[in-house]
């Protein structure tokens, strides 16, 4: 789908400096100045930000951060924590390549890969989320038995990211082929995954346990 700018995304983002972590390399190790010691949830291409916002709403114990490249969707996902009045979910307006540089050591409890681009062809495999060297940054940044939780509505990926999980040790549970008529919980969704569930497609699901 062809990418849609907004000709003042930017402005209009940085309209908002509040909401965003603009270097969170200077809070690697000493997030909880921003989150007050709360436990911290990160989801990586956040796009809109149904999904991060419908969860901070409902957990205002923990502290959600959605890490987002693209500032026109994010800036959808900045505006829906404006209008619920969150105040325990901030959001990274960067790339995903350079997350241990963001985080210290078991930093983070969980990671929400939400329909991330499966990069389908052989020579882009490296630039998959759920790729190893992927795998390994958030190795360094989840706290010990931190969860990854995965939800895509393309098989390809999400054959790859079981194999990648497995192969690096993470343990893996909750593992379906079609989350919504799996009798899991749903407890948020994000925009493209209504549209998919609307659409009969089934959902892909797994929740992934660090291991030592």
């Amino acid at each position: 789908m062809r990418r849609r700018r907004l000709k003042d995304g930017v402005e209009r983002l940085l309209a908002h400096r509040d909401w965003l972590v603009e270097a969170p390399e200077q809070l690697s190790g000493q997030w909880d100045k921003l989150t007050g010691g709360k436990r911290i949830h990160l989801e990586i291409g956040m796009g809109k930000g149904q999904f991060i916002t419908t969860l901070a709403e409902e957990n205002p114990d923990v502290f959600y951060l959605g890490l987002e490249i693209k500032e026109e969707v994010l800036l959808r996902g900045v505006e829906k924590a404006i209008e619920k009045e969150l105040d325990n979910v901030r959001f990274l307006w960067k790339n995903a390549e350079h997350l241990d540089q963001y985080f210290a050591k078991e930093e983070v409890e969980r990671i929400y890969l939400n329909f991330s681009d499966p990069w389908p062809k052989s020579r882009t495999a490296k630039r998959r989320l759920t790729h190893q060297r992927f795998l390994n940054k958030y190795r360094k940044i989840l706290v010990k038995e931190g969860e990854i939780h995965v939800k895509t509505d393309n098989e390809k990926l999400f054959e790859f990211s079981l194999n990648a999980l497995s192969d690096e040790g993470y343990r893996l549970k909750n593992i379906t082929f079609d989350y919504h008529n799996s009798g899991l919980s749903v407890p948020a969704t994000t925009e493209y995954e209504d549209k998919f569930s609307r659409s009969g497609l089934r959902i892909y699901r797994l929740e992934a346990i660090k291991r030592d």
